[in-house]
């Protein structure tokens, strides 16, 4: 069946004045001012709508939801934010309440135009070995793609780590899980709505071995490499004082830098190390928000680009974001961007394609992130009917500069997911009251 989103006032692609046609899950053309080339069975009216290519969200801690603003945390950076809450995982998380702290995370990106979701995964409590399997049930009930990763942390403090020892995990048991999740869930395919990544944590909280090691698997599998990389300062201090080199030279060291890597934050680096990330076609998922928040510095996102790098944007974990809204973090990459570069430098183009194209590149996906003939038809449709919007005039710059945060419809796959700013498949209060509840026994620790 072929679909018409009609007439929208306006939309981030080249050449599609009057809209696209969606046929078969996919966009099929984009439509100029004499109509579609072909009849179409369906006409959505999107003259109230601007259209975006769904966004793209490439690191997250979905768990995290459940520790938001938590007192043990506020106004700390981040490796005491982390000692502050490691603990507080450790104590509360169990397979229920991180169900619906992955259905919440979920469910918020979905709204604020999310369509691919990529969540770091990497505790694992003794009564959910098949967190994996949980995030991606969630993810097939609301209809998102998912870029699932197995994570691990296996450095505690006993070993000089910072993460708690209940955290831990036992090598052999965290491989053959990489395994099996890769033979289960991992899709490489054109349309694909889940595919894995390995992701041990980062380099103050897993080993060499489980980092070498995963490199090798994944060369083996041919899937992708994620983790947290040149976040603080403090970072950098670790990986001198405990590898005898800076964290970029680490990475080298366990095979760990090629195209199939794509890190979280990446703020740290000096020209020579941003021109070797570039060399090597790194990833590199800028998160504006949590940066802001614990304070961790600017990502030099101009640079890395000029170097070759890619650039992608996250919202981060619920806890050091607190919230899961990707479009607000559109925003926020802008105005740090300008903050950084100048008024001229970044533009909100400049945010939008971080948020789509370029964070489909970071997953490895050339089958989504933009509005093109033969891309996916997944879509963020958003109105300018809030008084934020009233007095705005080019539509796609007011959705970043006014700041959206909640996209009227949404479309997967060719299926509407988002309709009325309301997901098809969840009870929102509902799932407001159970989370709010879940959440509650994670204060007891205070």
């Amino acid at each position: 069946m072929r679909t018409w989103l009609r007439d929208p006032i306006a939309i981030l692609a080249d050449d599609a004045p009057n809209g696209i046609v969606v046929e078969d899950g996919m966009i099929a053309e984009l439509v100029g001012p004499d109509g579609p080339a072909a009849p179409c069975e369906t006409v959505f009216d999107a003259s109230r709508h601007v259209i975006l290519p769904g966004l793209v969200n490439t690191h997250h801690h979905f768990f995290q939801t459940l520790t938001r603003a938590h007192p043990n945390a506020i106004n700390k950076e981040l490796f005491p934010w982390l000692k502050s809450l490691y603990p507080i995982w450790a104590s509360n998380l169990n397979r229920d309440n991180f169900r619906l702290a992955v259905r919440l995370a979920l469910t918020e990106l979905l709204m604020s135009g999310c369509t691919t979701a990529s969540d770091h995964l990497f505790v694992f409590p003794s009564d959910m070995p098949d967190a994996v399997d949980i995030e991606a049930e969630e993810a097939a009930a609301l209809g998102i793609r998912i870029g699932l990763t197995r994570g691990v942390i296996n450095l505690g403090t006993q070993s000089g780590g910072i993460a708690d020892e209940r955290l831990m995990q036992d090598d052999d048991a965290v491989l053959a899980d990489c395994e099996r999740v890769l033979a289960r869930y991992h899709d490489p395919s054109e349309g694909s709505f889940s595919t894995i990544a390995l992701a041990p944590c980062a380099p103050f909280n897993v080993t060499k071995e489980i980092m070498a090691a995963t490199a090798e698997l994944a060369a083996r599998h041919d899937c992708r490499l994620h983790t947290h990389l040149g976040e603080t300062h403090d970072e950098d201090a670790f990986c001198l004082a405990h590898f005898g080199c800076r964290p970029l030279d680490y990475l080298e060291e366990v095979g760990w830098m090629s195209d199939r890597v794509w890190l979280a934050h990446g703020i740290h680096f000096d020209d020579g190390e941003i021109a070797r990330i570039g060399k090597h076609g790194i990833g590199i998922c800028h998160c504006p928000t949590s940066n802001m928040v614990l304070a961790s510095g600017q990502c030099r996102t101009k640079e890395l680009e000029a170097a070759g790098a890619v650039v992608g944007l996250g919202v981060d974990g619920s806890a050091s974001n607190d919230n899961s809204n990707l479009m607000e973090s559109v925003r926020h990459a802008l105005m740090l961007g300008r903050l950084t570069y100048g008024a001229a430098a970044v533009t909100h183009f400049d945010a939008l394609r971080w948020a789509s194209e370029g964070s489909a590149r970071c997953l490895g996906r050339s089958d989504i992130g933009r509005i093109a003939v033969g891309m996916q038809a997944d879509l963020a449709l958003f109105t300018l009917d809030e008084l934020r919007f009233s007095g705005a005039g080019d539509p796609l710059a007011a959705l970043v500069l006014c700041g959206a945060h909640a996209a009227d419809r949404v479309m997967i796959a060719g299926a509407w997911r988002v309709v009325d700013g309301r997901p098809v498949t969840v009870d929102v209060a509902r799932l407001r009251a159970e989370h709010g509840a879940a959440a509650r026994q994670f204060l007891k620790a205070v």
